[in-house]
Protein backbone atom coordinates (compact mmCIF):
# COMPACT_ATOMS: atom_id res chain seq x y z
CA UNK A 1 0.00 0.00 0.00
CA UNK A 2 2.91 2.61 0.60
CA UNK A 3 4.58 1.88 -2.94
CA UNK A 4 1.25 2.70 -4.24
CA UNK A 5 0.46 5.87 -2.23
CA UNK A 6 3.90 6.88 -3.06
CA UNK A 7 3.82 6.29 -6.79
CA UNK A 8 0.81 8.12 -7.02
CA UNK A 9 2.30 11.17 -5.02
CA UNK A 10 5.14 11.56 -7.44
CA UNK A 11 3.03 11.20 -10.36
CA UNK A 12 -0.34 13.03 -9.05
CA UNK A 13 1.55 16.12 -7.44
CA UNK A 14 4.08 18.72 -9.04
CA UNK A 15 7.20 17.29 -6.93
CA UNK A 16 8.66 20.88 -7.14
CA UNK A 17 5.48 22.96 -5.61
CA UNK A 18 5.15 20.88 -2.58
CA UNK A 19 6.30 22.10 0.52
CA UNK A 20 6.88 20.29 3.72
CA UNK A 21 3.76 21.68 5.39
CA UNK A 22 1.58 20.25 2.59
CA UNK A 23 4.16 17.08 2.34
CA UNK A 24 3.50 16.21 6.40
CA UNK A 25 -0.42 17.28 5.99
CA UNK A 26 -1.15 14.75 3.67
CA UNK A 27 1.10 12.06 5.20
CA UNK A 28 -0.71 12.65 8.43
CA UNK A 29 -4.05 11.87 6.54
CA UNK A 30 -3.10 8.96 4.97
CA UNK A 31 -2.51 7.95 9.28
CA UNK A 32 -5.59 9.12 10.54
CA UNK A 33 -7.05 6.92 7.51
CA UNK A 34 -5.30 4.34 8.95
CA UNK A 35 -3.38 3.70 5.24
CA UNK A 36 0.09 4.26 6.54
CA UNK A 37 2.03 3.67 9.80
CA UNK A 38 3.64 6.39 11.37
CA UNK A 39 6.81 4.88 10.49
CA UNK A 40 6.15 4.81 6.38
CA UNK A 41 4.68 8.77 7.26
CA UNK A 42 8.02 9.47 7.91
CA UNK A 43 9.83 7.55 5.47
CA UNK A 44 6.68 9.16 2.84
CA UNK A 45 7.88 12.99 4.00
CA UNK A 46 11.28 12.14 4.05
CA UNK A 47 11.29 10.53 0.12
CA UNK A 48 8.35 13.17 -1.13
CA UNK A 49 10.48 16.22 0.11
CA UNK A 50 14.08 14.51 -1.05
CA UNK A 51 11.68 14.62 -4.77
CA UNK A 52 10.94 17.98 -4.43
CA UNK A 53 14.17 19.64 -3.71
CA UNK A 54 15.41 17.58 -6.43
CA UNK A 55 12.97 18.64 -8.65
CA UNK A 56 13.17 22.37 -7.58
CA UNK A 57 17.08 21.94 -8.51
CA UNK A 58 16.80 20.40 -12.12
CA UNK A 59 13.64 23.17 -12.55
CA UNK A 60 16.49 26.03 -11.12
CA UNK A 61 19.03 23.97 -13.71
CA UNK A 62 16.91 24.38 -16.85
CA UNK A 63 15.71 27.79 -16.08
CA UNK A 64 18.93 29.17 -15.51
CA UNK A 65 20.24 27.41 -18.71
CA UNK A 66 16.68 29.10 -21.06
CA UNK A 67 17.24 32.28 -19.67
CA UNK A 68 21.33 32.18 -20.29
CA UNK A 69 20.02 31.17 -23.85
CA UNK A 70 17.78 33.91 -24.23
CA UNK A 71 20.07 36.42 -23.12
CA UNK A 72 23.10 35.33 -25.59
CA UNK A 73 20.55 35.20 -28.87
CA UNK A 74 19.13 39.07 -27.51
CA UNK A 75 23.18 40.16 -27.63
CA UNK A 76 23.23 41.14 -24.13
CA UNK A 77 25.80 41.80 -22.01
CA UNK A 78 26.57 40.43 -19.38
CA UNK A 79 27.31 42.01 -16.08
CA UNK A 80 30.98 40.37 -16.04
CA UNK A 81 31.03 42.25 -19.62
CA UNK A 82 30.01 45.49 -18.68
CA UNK A 83 32.62 45.76 -15.63
CA UNK A 84 35.18 44.58 -17.52
CA UNK A 85 34.81 47.62 -20.16
CA UNK A 86 34.29 49.92 -17.30
CA UNK A 87 37.49 48.93 -15.89
CA UNK A 88 38.94 49.60 -19.19
CA UNK A 89 37.08 53.28 -19.35
CA UNK A 90 38.82 54.24 -16.12
CA UNK A 91 42.40 52.54 -17.36
CA UNK A 92 42.50 55.07 -20.84
CA UNK A 93 40.56 58.08 -18.48
CA UNK A 94 43.94 57.79 -16.43
CA UNK A 95 46.18 57.25 -19.09
CA UNK A 96 44.93 59.95 -21.30
CA UNK A 97 45.06 62.15 -18.23
CA UNK A 98 48.96 61.12 -17.86
CA UNK A 99 49.72 62.01 -21.55
CA UNK A 100 48.15 65.81 -21.00
CA UNK A 101 49.56 66.30 -17.81
CA UNK A 102 53.15 65.52 -19.78
CA UNK A 103 52.41 67.46 -22.60
CA UNK A 104 50.67 70.18 -21.12
CA UNK A 105 47.75 69.86 -23.24
CA UNK A 106 44.26 71.21 -21.95
CA UNK A 107 41.05 68.63 -21.35
CA UNK A 108 38.97 68.10 -24.40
Amino acid sequence: MFELIKKAMFTGIGMAAMTKDKVEELAADFIKKGNLSEQEGRKLVDELMKKSEESQAEIKKQLDEIVRSTLEKMDVARKGQIDELRDEIMQLREAVEKLQNVSGVDQF
